[in-house]
């Protein structure tokens, strides 16, 4: 049965989520259109983990709705699976292979024609053609994770979940990622980015949500998400908050309410 096709290629409705006593997710709403970056930005513990994988369907929302790509995560994971890729902290690859063979051996696991081509195009596309023989042992942390995104795009899923891509990776490498994640977006693919980092965010993410102790506290575009704070003046110029005054602001004072 056909769906469909809806505007956005992630909806998200009142999700829930609990371990116990403790409360991960509490009601979280928000939309990605398609062909974007959406960037959920968050501190550690703040559960944007727990929504990726409700998202990817390795884990059941206790509450609430998702659709990827049309798809219901609850009624149709399988269809999920087929529309997805999901990146996660660490790059998945295999140190004994070279670039080149991870590309390929992911190629036949997923039954796609032609699997020397394509891994050849991806190698190319993530500028990594001149390291494709070697064995993945002697890559830089950003190379890894480029190729580790560069495997998640075999089979040209529609979404992907990437979620706190440079973790643990030196600014340069951070900086190739980043040059990585805008080539998706460019090629229409949607992406929805889990991260700490505001700058990152920053320089990503069409659209911006704080998740803040189960919660989207604010979501909007970087403009927007700025005028939520008047500009400073020091010395009589005029100073535009950056994304770290609005993240500082907003969570402080949803800390303050907290501690009533």
């Amino acid at each position: 049965m056909m769906v469909a096709r809806q505007t956005e290629a992630i909806r998200v409705r009142g999700l829930e989520k609990s371990y116990k006593a403790l409360h991960v997710l509490r009601g979280v709403d928000f939309e990605v259109a398609r062909g974007s970056i959406f960037a959920l930005l968050g501190s550690n513990g703040a559960g944007k983990t727990t929504v990726v994988k409700i998202l990817s369907t390795l884990l059941k929302a206790d509450a609430g709705t998702a659709s990827v790509d049309g798809w219901d995560v609850a009624t149709r994971p399988a269809d999920v699976r087929e529309s997805i890729s999901l990146t996660g902290q660490f790059a998945a690859v295999d140190e004994i292979l070279s670039g080149r063979e991870n590309l390929v051996l992911v190629a036949r696991l997923r039954h796609v024609k032609q699997p020397g081509k394509i891994a050849d195009d991806l190698l190319a596309r993530f500028s990594l053609t001149d390291a494709g023989a070697r064995k993945v042992s002697t890559y830089s942390g950003g190379m890894r994770r480029r190729l580790d995104i560069a495997m998640s795009l075999i089979g040209n899923p529609p979404v992907i979940f990437l979620d706190e891509p440079t973790t643990g990776l030196d600014p340069e490498a951070r900086v190739e990622v980043w040059a990585a994640v805008r080539e998706l977006a460019a090629r229409g693919t949607t992406v929805l980015l889990t991260t700490q980092y505001l700058e990152e965010a920053e320089q990503l993410a069409d659209r911006i949500a704080i998740l803040h102790k189960g919660r989207i506290i604010v979501n909007g575009t970087l403009a927007e998400l700025k005028r939520l704070l008047p500009p400073a003046e020091v010395e009589y110029v005029e100073k535009q908050p950056s994304l770290e005054d609005v993240f500082l602001a907003i969570v402080g004072a949803g800390k303050e309410e907290s501690g009533r």
